[in-house]
């Protein structure tokens, strides 16, 4: 099987960092698994990578959508699958680097999901079912398939939504009934810190993206419409703000507390769903990064 190195974690536990040195050490070409960095412009709320912090490494799956389009995990399944085999064909190492759990696990694993989604069904069903509450959303989905419906807590509404729009457009959900397989053989390095460090990482890093500009970017997801864009942690708790309704700090305490919620879910979605994988502190013990390069290099030998 070709080799994929992997690096997943929450905001904030430096995952930008060491794809870029461990790809400049091991000849690597980085895959973004982020599911909100593939929509153009939309750099800060998304911690997009700079162009000077690339380090003249190729990335892939970065600024391929405008801010008013559908992306969904087939999508990405499909793409991600093409840019590692031709990373592998160059004999470079694919490198895949996000926070997207469902992504990266349906990119490594064979999930099958019957074929691509009509976007203007897709936004026929959605719509209908953005009109009930998130019990009957999970109410709904249990007469369709129970198992899958124990696997997606009730007050997830984007994983019900698009477990429910799946059902309806493609007959199936998203697991299948036999273990899905790994593909490729994968080191999997999730990063995280001690909970308390995370939550405070995260707190400054909203209020950097503030400093950068982060309200305007925001004011342009908003000005959109409902798409699919706008529904990411960093743009959507801004709506209120726009329409009058709350104050900006009231917006801005409100980011913060999402996406620490998100990084508890990130962390639980790779303690869960993904097998055999390699837990580091980074943060507050940079020095295992030698042991990591170590573990690395012989996985790369055998």
């Amino acid at each position: 099987m070709d080799k994929v190195l992997v690096i997943v974690g929450p905001t904030a536990v430096g995952k930008t960092a060491l794809s870029i040195e461990l790809a400049k050490r091991f000849h690597g070409e980085i895959i973004s698994g982020d599911s909100m960095q593939v929509y153009r412009t939309l750099n800060i709320g998304t911690a997009k990578i700079r162009e000077e912090e690339k380090q003249n490494i190729p990335h892939f799956l970065i600024d391929i959508k405008e801010p008013n389009a559908s992306y969904n995990a087939f999508d990405f399944q499909q793409q991600g699958r093409c840019c590692i085999e031709q990373i592998t064909k160059r004999q470079h190492l694919p490198i895949v680097v996000g926070g997207t759990g469902m992504y990266i696990q349906t990119l490594l694993e064979d999930f099958s999901f019957g074929g691509s989604i009509d976007e203007e069904k897709e936004k026929e069903v959605l719509a209908q079912l953005e009109q009930l509450t998130n019990e009957q959303l999970w109410q709904q989905l249990c007469a369709c398939d129970q198992k899958l419906a124990q696997q997606i807590h009730k007050n997830n509404r984007q994983r019900l939504l698009r477990a429910l729009v799946v059902w309806q457009l493609q007959g199936h959900g998203f697991v299948q009934d036999k273990k899905p397989q790994r593909l490729y053989d994968a080191f999997i390095i999730v990063l995280n810190t001690d909970r308390s460090v995370l939550y405070e990482r995260i707190n400054q890093r909203v209020d950097v993206m503030m400093e950068q500009g982060l309200l305007q970017e925001a004011q342009r997801v908003f000005e959109l419409g409902d798409v699919q864009s706008a529904k990411g942690i960093g743009y959507k708790e801004f709506k209120a703000y726009f329409q009058g309704t709350q104050t900006l700090q009231q917006c801005i305490d409100l980011v913060k507390q999402n996406s620490r919620r998100y990084a508890k879910r990130q962390l639980t979605w790779f303690r869960n769903r993904l097998t055999h994988t390699s837990w580091w502190d980074l943060v507050t013990c940079p020095q295992q990064k030698e042991q990591l390069i170590k573990e690395i290099q012989t996985w790369l030998q055998s």
